[in-house]
């Protein structure tokens, strides 16, 4: 546990230990600091392993407050734990009891009566209350009432923290007692693949952070948990059998874990085959429901939940919105679903080597190549510039076009619409990223120009070649030659726009 009770720094400096996280940083400390004469409450929620807790740490280090972790315990030892660490913090004589949690709320609320700055309190882990209690919400909207001494006098910054992602957002769902309450909502998300790649120190070498990327996502504690070393170009696959596929590894069954904490353990089984199905490359509701041997209808309770918790990605067809595909939106569950658990008891004797050598095919294809489209995609939404694409990215996703010449479907991995007030949506790039191990040639860019035929869209309308091994010569000339084309390698990808 942490305490502080004197303001040590300025909280509007991050402090240097803090990775990234600049913005997280000011939405909470700008909650924190408000200038309202009353309390406040705000959520902060996100996976596991995002660093939430070390952020939360680091603001009442810096601010002075009082930070407590509930831990899954009954309700009536963790009201003695808060009970504890409350007469700790207010340096009681004599020992500090709560009848109930709207007496120790009331109390946490109340640390800030005559304050002279903002004091932050911070629960963490907040779920756990809830299963011992339900009826918490119900008393905090009670405490927060609009005329209540807590909302106005006392100059506390309740925050509540958890991991539960369901049950976090639940709190200002719909009718729920908190709705309305809250003034700071923030999801802490893993670190895009930018901001991953300088975490891991591997930055300098964009093949390596995009492969590392696509294994391990951007999970700040993946890190520690793969012994704090990055791997380096020519030891990947080395690096790879021994952090990932290692039983005695803290990664080697994460995927197990990841699910088990936002599915009741009965459930697992359907879970795990509508993950295997998607990993597999079944990325449409009936191609799923196909693998998994369900109706369609029977899909949408555990895909729901899978896209809340943040491991599976709905996207809208980029052209036909009531079409939607499913992809893997967490890249060790996927590692987990094609290599780890079809292959656990070869692993668990430690043949990690061979059988990722033996799954190299299976890796190229359905974790690096789909990773570099959603890569690709992200670029686009997140730094391609409006001279590189021809407009601004309103919307980026992926599609499929029937093509009447070749009597078959042609999937395009990027397409970049705009959206403009006062007329209709246009398409103003489409875009194809190859995961293979030679230079992309003419060929891919006359695919690219056919398609945009098909589609009867206007010249202008930018194509997007994005390659692993970059582009050969005849690509580079007839680029050159053309205003419509833009080639982005790995390079262009971590640093370019």
């Amino acid at each position: 546990m942490i305490t502080a009770t004197v303001k040590e720094v300025d909280m509007l400096d991050k402090p240097e230990d803090v990775f990234d996280r600049g913005r997280e940083w000011a939405a909470i400390t700008r909650a924190v600091e408000s200038d309202r004469a009353g309390s406040s409450l705000g959520l902060v929620y996100g996976r596991r392993r995002q660093g939430k807790t070390y952020l939360l740490e680091a603001l009442v280090e810096a601010a002075g407050g009082l930070y407590w972790p509930a831990l899954r315990q009954s309700s009536a030892q963790n009201l003695d734990r808060l009970a504890a660490a409350y007469g700790r913090h207010t340096r009681a004589r004599a020992g500090v009891r709560f009848s109930g949690w709207e007496e120790a709320f009331s109390a946490l609320l109340a640390l800030g009566d005559g304050a002279n700055e903002p004091l932050p309190v911070v629960v963490d882990e907040f779920p756990y209350l809830l299963e011992g209690d339900p009826g918490i919400p119900s008393a905090l909207q009670a405490l927060l009432s609009p005329r209540g001494p807590a909302a106005q006098r006392w100059r506390t910054r309740l925050i509540l923290c958890g991991s539960a992602l369901s049950t976090m957002r639940g709190l200002l769902a719909g009718t729920a007692p908190l709705r309305g309450r809250a003034e700071l909502e923030l999801v802490v998300h893993p670190f895009s693949y930018r901001d991953a790649a300088a975490f891991w120190g591997v930055a300098g070498d964009a093949d390596v952070a995009l492969r590392l990327h696509a294994l391990v996502g951007g999970t700040p504690a993946y890190r520690d948990m793969c012994g704090g070393t990055a791997p380096a170009a020519a030891d990947f696959d080395r690096w790879v059998a021994d952090r990932l596929l290692d039983p005695a590894s803290a990664m080697f069954r994460e995927g197990n874990v990841l699910l088990a904490e936002e599915v009741r353990p009965l459930d697992a089984a359907m879970y795990f085959s509508v993950l295997a199905a998607v990993s597999a490359g079944r990325t449409r509701r009936g191609e799923i429901a196909a693998t998994v041997g369900r109706a369609e209808g029977a899909l949408a309770h555990p895909l729901t939940v899978l896209a809340e918790a943040g491991l599976v990605e709905a996207l809208p067809d980029a052209l036909r919105q009531r079409r939607t595909t499913f992809h893997v939106a967490e890249p060790v569950m996927r590692l987990h679903q094609l290599v780890i658990g079809p292959n656990e008891g070869r692993l668990v004797r430690h043949h990690g080597p061979e059988v990722w050598a033996e799954v190299a095919d299976t890796v190229s294809a359905r974790i690096y190549g789909p990773h570099f489209e959603t890569v690709a995609r992200v670029w686009c939404a997140e730094h391609a510039t409006a001279s590189t694409l021809g407009g601004v990215a309103s919307r980026v996703a992926p599609t499929v076009v029937a093509c009447p010449e070749h009597r078959s479907n042609h999937e395009i991995d990027v397409v970049v619409t705009e959206t403009a007030t006062g007329r209709d949506d246009r398409v103003i790039a489409l875009g194809e990223a190859k995961w293979t191990s030679r230079p992309s040639t003419v060929d891919q860019l006359e695919r690219l120009d056919h398609l945009r035929a098909v589609l009867r869209l206007d010249d202008a309308v930018r194509l997007l070649l994005f390659s692993r091994h970059g582009f050969s010569r005849g690509l580079h000339a007839a680029a050159d030659s053309r205003h419509d084309v833009e080639l982005v390698d790995l390079e262009r990808l971590y640093t370019g726009s």
